[in-house]
Order: structure tokens, then sequence, then C-alpha cells
């Protein structure tokens, strides 16, 4: 029988003879994923676990030299030379992806990114496809679903990841070993010791694979979306083991919503130019109207937010009936409305109410100028996690062009995505 919690346990250790973090229950994060790995499969859904750091020099290379030793059949990803190639090794079987220097291999200007960073969104959860173009014989192409479900692991400084794949990632921060607390990753000496660490892991992970599949598990209150789908497979992994592992796993989930809270209220989670616009047409719309011209509603747009909808936003221009028509419609399929068919084109309240109460707007306030002199941010009270927005006055910067694929052995059909270089600015969304 095979001590579940006593092999974490040396996992953690053994981690953390190599690796310094500034919080050590990051080892057991590492630890837990790394064992994830190898019950993907069974557990349906595998976070991206983004391997973090301030500056070169902490370690995160090192991570992955011992992530590739411990974790299910792994593959370094940094070198692939297209997309098609890392779908292709997935073809036969899922493979821990290990990819290093993400703030570049990643990089929003990098050209086919877009599809990297598809398979990995797209391959957190079991049964994740995408349609390539493969060649047939006697020329020419058909399409063929390609499986993208993986685990993968990121590592780089500060990278500047779509928000939609960080949403899909659970992150371990790096910092250098100043103090020569930790020993050096000489393998020609541990090499041995991680191979006999790596079979009991697999030893571990066939004895309770056929018992972990659907198994439920209790999560943190708030854990639920994303966020369950991100941590259930961690705290499944943990239960099995047992021990003390469990609580453990829900000390990491509980600090990662309170993590994610603050940002939010901090405004370093931004929310997108639509989300903006709905919050900000919930907090101007005038006391007892129930219509309202789209001109006087832009009026008050300006003046709550001229930062944003100004001539100071990021257009250079006041915003315009048209763009938030467009904009409106794309976040909530709301359209202007000429009551009576006659008369100015607008908005009806009875028709946005359902739409702020579905997305959360339930109390809104203006901010206060900041000490820079900075114009008040809105913010915005979710109603379903009681967590505060801010909405930052400056639109964020514009993302990555999208580009289509040449069609070329194995490449995709087409692309569909675009990437930001962090949230969404209103030129993208309109």
């Amino acid at each position: 029988m095979i001590d579940g919690s006593e092999l974490l346990d040396d996992v953690e250790n053994w981690f953390g003879r190599f690796i310094a973090v500034p919080d050590d229950r990051d080892l057991s994060l590492l630890t837990l994923w790394t064992i994830s790995t190898h019950l993907a499969l069974e557990t349906y859904t595998t976070a991206r676990l983004l391997i973090d750091s301030t500056m070169p020099g902490s370690g995160k290379t090192t991570v992955l030299d011992h992530l590739s030793r411990l974790c299910f059949k792994p593959v370094q990803a940094a070198s692939l030379s297209s997309p098609a190639l890392l779908v292709r090794m997935l073809e036969h079987g899922i493979r821990t992806v290990l990819i290093d220097e993400v703030d570049r291999s990643l990089s929003p200007n990098k050209p086919g990114v877009e599809d990297l960073i598809g398979i990995i969104n797209s391959g957190y959860r079991r049964g994740a496809t995408r349609p390539v173009l493969v060649p047939v014989k006697g020329g020419g192409w058909q399409v063929q679903e390609m499986p993208t479900f993986a685990p993968v692991a990121m590592a780089g400084n500060s990278p500047r990841l779509p928000d939609d794949t960080r949403s899909r990632s659970i992150r371990v921060l790096l910092m250098p070993d100043m103090n020569g607390a930790i020993e050096d990753s000489d393998w020609e000496f541990i090499e041995t010791d991680a191979a006999t660490l790596a079979d009991r892991i697999t030893s571990f992970a066939d004895s309770v694979r056929d018992h972990l599949t659907g198994v439920p598990v209790t999560l943190p209150d708030g854990c639920t979306g994303r966020a369950k789908e991100k941590w259930r497979p961690l705290k499944r992994v943990a239960v099995a083991a047992g021990g003390h592992w469990p609580a453990i796993a829900d000390e990491l989930i509980t600090r990662n919503l309170a993590e994610d809270a603050d940002e939010r209220e901090a405004g370093l989670l931004s929310l997108p130019p639509g989300m903006v616009l709905l919050t900000d047409l919930c907090t101007i719309w005038p006391e007892g109207e129930a219509f309202v011209p789209s001109e006087d509603l832009i009026a008050k747009l300006v003046h709550h937010n001229p930062e944003y909808w100004g001539e100071r936003s990021g257009y250079g221009k006041v915003l315009t009936p048209h763009r938030m028509a467009k904009m409106v419609a794309q976040a909530s399929k709301v359209t202007t409305v000429r009551p009576g068919g006659r008369g100015k084109r607008g908005y009806s309240r009875a028709v946005l109410a359902p739409i702020w109460k579905r997305l959360g707007i339930g109390l809104i306030q203006s901010g206060a100028s900041g000490p820079t002199g900075d114009s008040g941010a809105t913010v915005h009270r979710s109603r379903q996690k009681d967590h505060l927005h801010r909405i930052d006055s400056d639109p964020p910067g514009s993302g990555a062009e999208v580009r289509t694929p040449g069609r070329a052995a194995g490449q995709w059909l087409g692309s569909g995505e675009q990437i930001d270089a962090a949230s969404p600015s209103p030129r993208e969304a309109s």
C-alpha cells in the first residue's frame, strides 16, 4: 500500500531542496500540480501552471528541469517550429507541455503566437480539439480534428499573457536565492534519485487512478466556475493522498481566491471595455427615466468618465452613437430602439436592467480622484461575489493583431482569436 501523504511530502521536500520561493506553500502547489499531470485524464481538467518571477536568475528553468523529470510524459515546447507540431505530439495521447521564456515565446507580437495560445486555452479541458489541415495522398488537404488536452507549465519573467490564459492558470512566484539556501541541481549526481521519485509518483497515480474519476470533493466557499475547474483536480489529488494534504489544498485555494479579489479591488485585473460601458451606463442612467437617447447617454458618459469616453480616450475622440451601439451589442446583444418609430434612437432601461442584474452590476458608485489628480474611476461591486472591481480610467493598450496562417503542412485551418497584450482596449471591442 502506497502512503500518498508521505509521497507528496517527499516531493515537496525535493522541490524545497532546489527551488527558492518567497512562500513555502508554493512548493506544495508545485507538488500537487506535478502529481496531477499523471491523473489529468481522470480529473477531466488541468490548470495551466505559471512559473513567474520579476527578474532573471530566479530558477524558472530549474523548475522546468525538475518538472521534466517528475511530470507525466513531458515535452519541451519552447523550441517548437509551429503550433501544429505541438498538437501532433498530442495526437497519440496527452503529454505535459513545458514552455520556457513565455515572455518571449508567447509574446503578443510574435508571429503565429495566437495559435499556440489557442492550444493552451482550449486544452485545459478533456476532449478539447483544434481543426488543422493535413496533407492527403495524391495531393490536397483535409480537415482533421487534433487533440489539445494536456497539462501545461509556462515559465517567464512577468509575461504579458492574455486574461483568458491567466484565468486558466495558477501561479508560482520565484525569487533569486541570495543566501545560498538551496542546492544546485547537479543532474550528474541527482538524476538517479529523481528517477526513483518519478517511479514512486507513477506507482501512486496508478494505485488511485480507478477511484479518482468523478469523485466529489469539497472546495472552499467562492471556488466556482473557472476557479473550480482549476483547483478541483488538485484537491482530488490531495484527498487521494490523505493526511494533511486536503487541508493544504484548501489553504492554497483560499489564498488564490483572496489574491484574485485583492487584485480586482486594486484595479490590477481590468474589465473588458464592453463591461466598462455597461457599468458606466448603469451608473449614469437618469433616475426614473424609462428611455434615454444615445446622444444624451454619451454626454453623461463623457462627463462621468472622460478618460475612457472623451477626447482623451485611446481613440483620440469622443464616443459616437455608432461605436457605443456596436460595443453594447457585442457585450449584451442589446440594440438601440426608437419608441413609436419616431424620434431619436436610444436605450430602454427595461431591456438593460436584466443585463445589469445578470452581470452582477448591482451597486455602482463613483471613485474618488487619486492623489495624482487622475480622473475618478468607477467602482463596480459584483452581486455574486461581493468583490470590488476598479475600472482604470486609462484604457489598456491595444493587443496584437490577428494573423491568419498560410496553408502549410499541418497548419491551422484558420484563426479566429485575437491575442491581447493585457486587457482589450475599447478600439478592439468595437
